[in-house]
């Protein structure tokens, strides 16, 4: 690994209008503090995307570590913006992360590609609520999952058990997007797999408590059991390792990725989405499959600075 040189200026870019902005700040106070701690010169940023050009002019760092989750840091607008001032940048390309965020796209790549997913329906907002909520209702065996498309965090996302809570769901999802994906529901278990510059990091199994793995289990400490590597059989580990480097290289990622994961009932895992800034907070799954590994969270975070660069897909 080429670490970076502790000379130059990396500016942390986090926060943000977006409904991830917490959790982006965590994210990039994290990694600030882990760098500043090994010696780099770390400058941090509150992203204003009307001011961001400016901002980033004033500042004119050598690299930027793209801590912001969600709408501007995980959509390729950033990486877009960075690509044409000539920053070099950690993770994933404008293209690649475009493609990641939105899982209407996302969605049907996987199925182009004959990669496993849960059997879907896409809508628009701009159709009629009562046709939606039908159709839903004919195409899928509740429970049923209904989502945002454009995402993270578990944001926008509803299990619905009950017909009566179907159109509800619906409006709460277009609260976020003006397009929703509806999911077959899994009965099986939920696995994350992380790849770190193309490098498959080990699986890690996730038990919530309450049995969702909703915002407030995934950002509440104790709130979920994180089971890491996975007790799960070398095949299905293998299995799900390959599934995550074959999406990886699908959507043209760089640095690190996490692809979320759910099984059947049968034990066949399905993919669920992408992450290409995923979080590294302390209750954060990277940072969990890392130290798995015996790499530290400083480590890891050279790692993915490592490969910062411009001219990316």
């Amino acid at each position: 690994m080429k670490l970076w040189d502790k000379t130059k200026d990396i500016l942390v870019v986090m926060g943000g209008p977006s409904t991830e902005a917490e959790v982006s700040r965590r994210t990039g106070a994290a990694i600030a503090q882990a760098l500043v701690e090994g010696g780099y010169k770390v400058t941090t940023l509150e992203f204003n995307p009307r001011t961001f050009l400016n901002d980033i002019q004033k500042v004119q760092p050598q690299v930027v570590f793209n801590a912001l989750h969600g709408k501007y840091g995980e959509d390729g607008a950033i990486q877009n913006v960075l690509e044409m001032l000539g920053i070099p940048y950690t993770g994933s390309g404008p293209l690649a992360s475009a493609l990641t965020m939105d899982k209407v796209i996302s969605k049907r790549l996987f199925v182009q590609s004959d990669l496993p997913t849960a059997p879907f329906s896409i809508y628009r907002q701009e159709e009629e609520m009562e046709m939606i909520v039908a159709d839903i209702l004919e195409r899928f065996t509740l429970p049923v999952v209904i989502k945002a498309a454009n995402q993270g965090s578990t944001i926008g996302v509803s299990v619905i058990h009950e017909a009566s809570e179907v159109a509800r769901a619906v409006q709460d999802a277009f609260k976020y997007d003006p397009w929703i994906v509806v999911e077959e529901y899994l009965f099986g278990d939920e696995f994350t797999a992380s790849v770190l510059n193309g490098e498959s990091l080990p699986v890690i199994q996730i038990v919530p408590h309450s049995g969702v793995y909703d915002y407030a289990s995934k950002y509440t400490a104790g709130a979920t059991d994180y089971l890491v590597p996975a007790p799960i059989d070398n095949s299905l580990q293998v299995q799900l390792q390959e599934l995550a480097q074959q999406t990886y290289r699908l959507m043209n990622c760089e640095g690190v990725a996490r692809v979320d994961f759910m099984t059947d009932e049968k034990g066949n895992p399905f993919i669920l989405e992408v992450n290409t800034v995923p979080g590294m907070t302390v209750t954060s799954l990277v940072p969990k499959a890392a130290n798995a590994v015996g790499m530290d969270f400083l480590t890891l975070c050279e790692a993915i600075l490592s490969t910062a660069g411009c001219q990316k897909l």
